[in-house]
């Protein structure tokens, strides 16, 4: 029997992939956190697909997410990434990711962590939503737009409240399966 799954990602092995394996499930670790954040500040304005695709050359371009070696980049290194045919390059969202790795290494020393920090926003529990069609699914919400407010304030670029939201979605913080998927979970 063929498992249903959201309309988002239908016809599209990559996409069902990360939808089966990824997308909402709740993340903690701090580098998978910072690997999301990164990929998702780059795809403001493109298609995740395109994100996925290049996905494997954002991991070899910038150190494997290692925020503690992005936040040292230089304008070399600025320079080389801008040449890598295999990321977005894109110089904004660039310098973009050296100073959101600076302003993640700044939240860890305040809260222990940034998952301290990002999951005090849902009380450290994920959000199950139950939407039956994907018009349905926001594109923000009032604790994206405050999260994106704050990281603002902290230095953090490209991470708008849509951005935000997505980010939710992809690290589990909101569970927006919809509900005749087969990755729906209903809140205990």
């Amino acid at each position: 029997m063929a498992k249903i799954r959201c309309d988002w990602c239908k016809n599209n092995d990559l996409y069902q992939k990360y939808h089966d394996n990824e997308w909402g499930e709740p993340v903690y670790d701090d580098e998978k956190l910072f690997e999301m954040l990164l990929l998702e500040s780059f795809q403001a304005g493109l298609n995740w697909l395109t994100i996925l695709k290049k996905r494997e050359g954002f991991r070899t371009a910038f150190d494997k997410f290692d925020y503690r070696r992005i936040s040292k980049y230089s304008e070399d290194k600025i320079s080389e990434l801008l040449q890598n045919e295999d990321i977005i390059r894109h110089r904004g969202k660039i310098e973009a990711a050296i100073s959101n790795a600076k302003a993640f290494l700044n939240i860890q020393k305040e809260f222990g962590s940034f998952s301290n920090y990002i999951w005090a926003y849902v009380n450290g529990v994920p959000v199950f939503n139950a939407f039956a069609s994907p018009e349905e699914v926001p594109a923000q919400t009032e604790v994206s737009q405050s999260i994106s407010k704050d990281l603002k304030k902290r230095g953090f670029k490209f991470l708008g409240p849509t951005t935000v939201y997505a980010f939710m979605q992809a690290t589990g913080m909101v569970n927006d399966h919809l509900t005749y998927c087969f990755k729906h979970k209903k809140s205990a």
